[in-house]
């Protein structure tokens, strides 16, 4: 009875909002896959509607009389560059490594509380957090305020492809729009309010800010808020910011004030444009430092030129990087839901479309949080609503900055690299100096910890049992070099190779002998936030401090590896690479517990909690190559163990991770199932979001942003990773069509999607069989296609192609060889 409900409501969705998902001259269905949309305001900041261009966010609730926007600019940073050096950490490590050689861990964890930590800053400087730019509130005289009485066909809606959000209702006669957007070609936020009749808008509109701010006029037409945030040093000034924003109005009177804003009365269609900057300044971005002020003001200057054609400019240059890929999935008619009840129902009932959506998702998020010239995106992308954004919204090292960028490369928007590798160049001077204070005058090289910042933070964190973790680095070399594998680029990896080789010469000069082995190790250390019991310890004192676990030796058999590679792709360093070589040989094998699962640690601890949120001794699965079903069956089968004995409940951004893994396992109906995981609803459809329910430990929220709880936006990019994980593979050294494909997912197409080597892939498929794929080559390559399973030989007509068997696959492989620009299209030729 309940399925029969929820399919006639979907029915009822279909027939509401035919005319409202037609747009673009698409389909119905496929359009309502590039757009949320929802039929009452926003009750809760996680329900509102995320725009941005990589610089600048806004995010609107689409409520009536009084209407809230939340706006950022992710430069917006409390605190400041500060020495953290603390000259006892080196003194005590050759203690702390004996302890753990003795395997005392507990003693070595307390001695590193005692020692191996960051000393506060001198004068009191602080590390900081990304703040809230400020509020733009909005205040519609005579309409009604937190209800819909009297109103009629309320609407808001997010469309992906356009980057444009709209709010419409009726209200006494008067059909009401406003659309909102970030422009990523003029750099400056818009808001276009209309009336249906003459004279019939009239709003009030104000800026504002938590703290530290000043609202001020600027002649006779420029709202402005200006301040300074804590450095966290008495007589220091923070970073400075400042907000202007003018009306335009076509008709109607408008006055201006500090105290009242700007207000119009008698409209029918006016403008708010905003513009805003910072004084933060560093090299390799585009912010304007000291000049903020003069850049702020010529910004909107410029926009307001010409207001009827920032709309059609922004979405120009939008599209340009959302359509780079489409994907299409089998239909629903729940898919013509509002969002926030599609996601309700989808824990329910099947609607593989909301794969689709949510990938789309994931690609808007990616191009709105971050640009070439900007900073990468933090953990809350460049979205935030408070002065101390949860974790200081910061950039996590030990997966979390990295899993924001999983899905860049294969939806082919590789540019947006550029703020990653720029903030990781400029930590390196930082990174060598915390490599000297903390691992002594014998470190070579520069370290990155668990955390950084805008300031370009690299040691320790304050507390050992997560802070302890010294490989962030060298998981984001991995980036550097997945960015190389994408393009090709010899001149990018001669930029890029100092830095990998630093991150490499940091471990090569401090890891250390073990010695029951004599294997190379990291120590101190830990597997990322994760804890032990230390075997015959009574008082089961959970330990996280230890030496070489799993995942130190895969991120360091894979940097050394990359680093060796590069090295001779240029023609350089033939002594360093046979030293690499060397201790490469000396490295810890992973090991098989004989419980069956792979162990995260030298030794086989028992672990305090065994359904941890982190896996992280499963990296050389995944987003690492080194372990696979073809290559290493036995460690794949480990892996397989280990994920059936962490279990699928988690955090959010944990079970995206989680769906990443089984697709490269190859089990798409258990990936698919970690991502209706991924969708549990962190609301109950009416009140508001719900952070306390154990049942709510992660999801989506009604915006769909994820919930770890709270908001952490690695689980969006995340899930949208595992998607096009299912359909795409080429991590291995050649690509795999479809190589998890859920068994609802039975049709479908994409295209655009990028593999390793500089190559698009198109592909249709049927009956879960591919059937066409077109391959487009931006640089003279040879592919390496794996046969699909359930085919039996391909067809290029015009061509001929070379068949290579490789063992370790156990399958076909065909090699393509392509020249830049050239365009390829196989057919798949099946049996049965």
């Amino acid at each position: 009875m309940k399925q029969t409900l929820l399919y006639m409501a979907g029915l009822f969705g279909v027939l509401f909002l035919h005319v409202a998902c037609s747009d673009y001259g698409r389909q119905p269905t496929d359009v309502c896959n590039h757009r949320l949309y929802y039929t009452e305001p926003a009750k809760t900041w996680e329900a509102t509607l995320p725009l941005g261009n990589g610089r600048l966010g806004l995010m609107t609730d689409g409520n009536i009389g009084e209407e809230h926007l939340v706006l950022n600019e992710i430069s917006l940073w409390s605190g400041g560059c500060y020495d953290y050096s603390n000259p006892e950490a080196s003194k005590t490590l050759p203690r702390i490594q004996q302890l753990l050689f003795e395997g005392r861990n507990i003693e070595a964890q307390e001695l590193m509380y005692r020692s191996f930590v960051p000393k506060k800053a001198e004068n009191g400087g602080t590390y900081g957090s990304y703040q809230v730019l400020g509020s733009l509130d909005l205040f519609f005289p005579g309409q009604p305020v937190d209800t819909l009485a009297g109103v009629t066909d309320y609407e808001r809606s997010l469309s992906l492809r356009d980057g444009v959000a709209v709010t419409g209702y009726t209200f006494d006669g008067v059909r009401y729009e406003r659309e909102y957007f970030v422009s990523r070609e003029k750099d400056v936020m818009a808001v276009h309010l209309k009336a249906s009749q003459k004279g019939a808008l009239a709003f009030r509109a104000a800026l504002s800010r938590q703290e530290r701010c000043t609202v001020t006029t600027a002649g006779s037409d420029v709202l402005l808020m200006e301040g300074t945030l804590d450095s966290g040093q008495p007589g220091v000034d923070g970073m400075k910011y400042r907000v202007a924003m003018r009306l335009l109005s076509k008709d109607g009177t408008s006055s201006l004030s500090a105290d009242e804003g700007i207000q119009l009365t008698d409209g029918q269609e006016a403008w708010l444009v905003l513009s805003a900057t910072t004084n933060y300044e560093a090299c390799g971005t585009d912010f304007p430092g000291a000049r903020y002020k003069e850049v702020c003001d010529s910004l909107l200057d410029e926009a307001v030129k010409q207001p009827d054609s920032l709309e059609p400019g922004h979405i120009q240059a939008h599209r340009s990087l959302y359509d780079r890929v489409s994907l299409t999935l089998p239909a629903t008619p729940n898919d013509q839901l509002p969002t926030d009840e599609r996601v309700l129902y989808f824990s329910s009932i099947d609607s593989p479309a909301m794969a689709a959506l949510y990938y789309n998702f994931g690609r808007y998020l990616l191009i709105s949080s971050t640009r070439p010239g900007s900073l990468p995106p933090n953990l809350q992308g460049l979205w935030a609503n408070t002065i101390q954004t949860p974790w200081n919204g910061d950039y996590h090292t030990n997966i979390n900055v990295q899993m924001n960028h999983w899905p860049l490369e294969q939806a082919g928007l590789g540019e947006l690299y550029d703020p990653l590798i720029s903030l990781m160049e400029r930590s390196i001077e930082n990174g060598e100096k915390t490599a000297k204070v903390f691992y002594g005058d014998k470190a070579q090289g520069w370290v990155m910890h668990m955390m950084t910042n805008v300031w370009n933070y690299t040691d320790p964190g304050e507390h050992p049992s997560w802070g302890a973790t010294n490989t962030g680095g060298a998981w984001m070399c991995a980036h550097l070099w997945e960015h190389y594998l994408y393009t090709g680029d010899t001149d990018y990896l001669k930029r890029i190779y100092p830095i990998m080789k630093g991150a490499s010469e940091f471990f090569h000069s401090t890891t250390v002998a073990e010695p029951v082995h004599g294997w190379l190790v990291t120590a101190p250390t830990s597997s990322p936030e994760n804890a032990f019991f230390q075997p015959g310890d009574k008082s089961r004192k959970p330990v996280s401090i230890c030496m070489g676990p799993t995942m130190d030796v895969q991120l360091l058999t894979e940097l050394y590896t990359n680093v060796i590679e590069a090295a001779r792709i240029l023609g350089v360093d033939a002594d360093y690479v046979a030293t690499l070589e060397a201790d490469l040989k000396r490295f810890p094998p992973m090991q098989i517990s004989p419980n069956g699962y792979l162990q995260e640690w030298l030794e086989d601890y028992e672990e305090v909690e065994v359904n941890h949120r982190h896996v992280s001794h499963l990296y050389g699965l995944h987003p690492s190559n080194l372990i696979s079903p073809e290559s290493t069956p036995d460690l794949a089968d480990a892996c397989r163990v280990t994920l059936n004995r962490r279990g699928d409940e988690a955090t959010g951004w944990s079970r995206a991770w989680k769906m990443n893994f089984w697709a490269r396992l190859g089990d798409g109906n258990r990936a698919y199932k970690l991502f209706k995981s991924l969708l549990n609803p962190v609301y109950d459809g009416k009140p508001g979001v719900d952070y306390g329910s154990k049942k709510s430990r992660g999801g989506t929220y009604p915006n769909l942003f994820c919930a770890h709880p709270p908001f952490q936006i690695d689980g969006n990019y995340g899930g949208a990773a595992g998607v096009a994980e299912m359909l795409l593979q080429s991590h291995m050294g050649f690509v795999k069509l479809l190589p998890a494909l859920p068994d609802s997912w039975s049709e479908g197409s994409f295209r655009g999607m990028k593999v390793r080597g500089g190559v698009s892939v198109d592909l249709v498929w049927a009956g879960g069989r591919a059937q066409e794929a077109v391959f487009l080559a931006e640089r003279d390559v040879t592919l390496k296609l794996l046969l699909p399973p359930t085919a039996s030989q391909i067809a290029i007509k015009g061509r001929s192609h070379n068949k290579v068997l490789e063992p370790v696959v156990g399958n076909t492989i065909y090699e393509l060889n392509l020249k830049a620009g050239e365009s390829l299209k196989v057919t798949f030729i099946h049996n049965t």
